[in-house]
């Protein structure tokens, strides 16, 4: 049994990162957004039992705050992927696009045909990592576009208006939701050796 160096310790620090960054995110938009009552879909007492009332500057707060930390994250990232040439394994090719969903319904068992087995990121991964970095970069700019409206007309016209660019904020939201949960999906289907080699940088290898 061989160990093979599969992660650098920069890429994986910037994926752990996003994960609790992404989900207080979530969570402190949730309670910007249950401050307004009307928006407030449950019960009396499950919004008292869980304190859902004024809590709006506590969530903008913390929305704001890790707003920096998710475009510091993500800046890293991008500059390692560059100068490490990582991004030539993560960004799909016309070939990855054009076998994108041959290999989802090959991955689900619908599809018979076989994808041969390779150590960089199949077709369904790099499209899957490309949008959800584009997901990521449209929420900050929606964001500040609902933010800022007045200060920041030019983008909150660009981005269509500012009913408009709150909905693509929820709606890039909800997709990196989805992501996280395919993404947990997929790891917990590629078994303990995936986990493992995002927190060690290592993966076991057959001699």
């Amino acid at each position: 049994m061989l160990l093979k160096h599969k992660h650098s310790l920069s890429l994986r620090l910037s994926h752990w990162l996003n994960v609790p960054i992404i989900l207080m995110l979530v969570w402190s938009g949730i309670l910007i957004y249950w401050a307004y009552p009307a928006y407030i879909s449950m019960p009396a007492w499950a919004v008292e039992k869980f304190n859902l009332h004024h809590r709006l500057a506590e969530g903008m707060g913390w929305h704001f705050t890790l707003m920096w930390a998710l475009i510091a994250n993500g800046i890293f990232f991008v500059i390692y992927s560059f100068v490490s040439g990582h991004w030539r394994a993560l960004v799909p090719t016309s070939r990855d696009l054009k076998n994108f969903i041959p290999f989802i319904l090959s991955d689900l068992r619908i599809s018979k045909r076989k994808f041969p087995e390779t150590d960089e990121y199949n077709p369904a991964q790099k499209v899957a990592y490309t949008g959800a970095l584009i997901m990521g970069f449209g929420a900050v700019i929606t964001g500040f576009a609902i933010f800022k409206p007045v200060l920041l007309g030019w983008l909150t016209a660009l981005c269509g208006g500012y009913q408009t660019a709150r909905f693509l904020h929820f709606a890039m939201m909800i997709g990196l939701v989805l992501f996280l949960i395919v993404h947990l999906i997929q790891v917990g289907r590629s078994g303990w050796a995936t986990f493992q080699s995002m927190i060690s940088g290592y993966e076991h290898e057959q001699d």
